[in-house]
């Protein structure tokens, strides 16, 4: 196959920074890779899968442990409290820039040592296939109509799916009935039986749905259309400047040496140049998204800036 001797060259580049390091024998014993949410889900599944490639190529093995609450604040103050010695890392996502600004968490966005980036998915706007919408302006000439009837389902009050239907709402001047779910298949659950009119949740998490033409998406808040579904607009082409959507990316405790940071920075470019693992997220459906540490920085934040403006903006501060 065509990409092994490129695999083979990266592997090598791991194998010699894991021997020349400074900090000569990291890593002496297991990682730990925190997931901040419980078993299952779609970040446990990406880390379960990235683990899976990691200890076929790394001098010790990646360890995945559940640490859920708190909508991922309790796994991520744990991952700020250890000891910044490349033994304890996470996967981490975008509640890392919105958590903070809801009064929900003690840490904020630059507590952490962003490694890299591999997975990013834009909020949508979904209808069910039968509903009068076929486009997103009549759906928007709907909520202006009766401002604050139509109802638009989400992950939970203050979740990032939250979070995007109200900037939506703000920058298109339209009054949703935001209705919160324990999550976002809940959340669809209730419209495919008609309980809500719509969701604002993720392209790949109503994709089973859209695809047995139950659903129907009107548009994606994102620069550029969606892999799954190209024929799908972007808000930016409708005229709307709102991107809002979760990532995931693996974090370190602020202050590990920066020599443990390379090497981890290095076995992730390893397992994501790996084909069999960007298959692998094609098949959970999820964006393969990567950006090293230095790109993932500025993005993180960039989505801290935009945050700490909208939360308080829409009434979600907590003192």
């Amino acid at each position: 196959m065509k990409f092994l001797p490129a695999f083979a060259g990266a592997l090598l580049g791991v194998a010699s920074l894991v021997t020349a390091a400074p900090a000569a024998d990291y890593p002496s014993r297991p990682v730990e890779v925190i997931v901040p949410t419980a078993a299952g889900g779609g970040t446990d599944l990406l880390t379960r899968a990235f683990a899976d490639h990691a200890n076929k190529v790394f001098p010790q093995a990646l360890g995945v442990v559940n640490k859920a609450g708190g909508g991922g604040a309790v796994g991520l103050t744990q991952l700020m409290a250890a000891r910044p010695n490349g033994y304890t890392i996470a996967m981490g996502f975008v509640e890392i820039t919105t958590l903070p600004h809801l009064g929900l968490a003690a840490f904020q966005a630059d507590s952490f040592q962003p490694i890299a980036r591999l997975n990013a998915e834009p909020a949508a706007i979904t209808v069910r296939a039968d509903s009068p919408w076929q486009t997103l302006e009549e759906f928007l000439a709907a909520t202006k109509e009766e401002p604050g009837k139509i109802r638009v389902g989400n992950s939970g009050t203050g979740a990032i799916y939250h979070l995007a239907a109200a900037a939506f709402g703000e920058a298109a001047g339209a009054e949703f009935n935001n209705v919160p779910f324990d999550g976002a298949n809940p959340a669809v659950t209730a419209l495919l039986g008609g309980h809500i009119e719509a969701v604002s949740v993720s392209p790949a998490e109503v994709s089973n749905y859209v695809d047995a033409g139950q659903l129907r998406i009107l548009a994606v808040m994102d620069d550029h259309r969606s892999a799954l579904y190209p024929d799908v607009p972007t808000l930016t082409e409708l005229g709307y400047d709102v991107n809002v959507g979760t990532w995931r990316g693996l974090f370190a405790p602020k202050g590990t040496p920066e020599d443990v940071v390379n090497t981890l920075r290095e076995l992730v470019k390893t397992v994501v140049e790996e084909e069999s693992f960007q298959e692998q997220m094609k098949a959970m459906k999820m964006t393969f998204a990567y950006l090293d540490a230095p790109e993932f920085e500025e993005a993180i934040q960039h989505d801290d800036a935009f945050f700490a403006d909208l939360v308080p903006r829409i009434g979600l501060t907590q003192n």
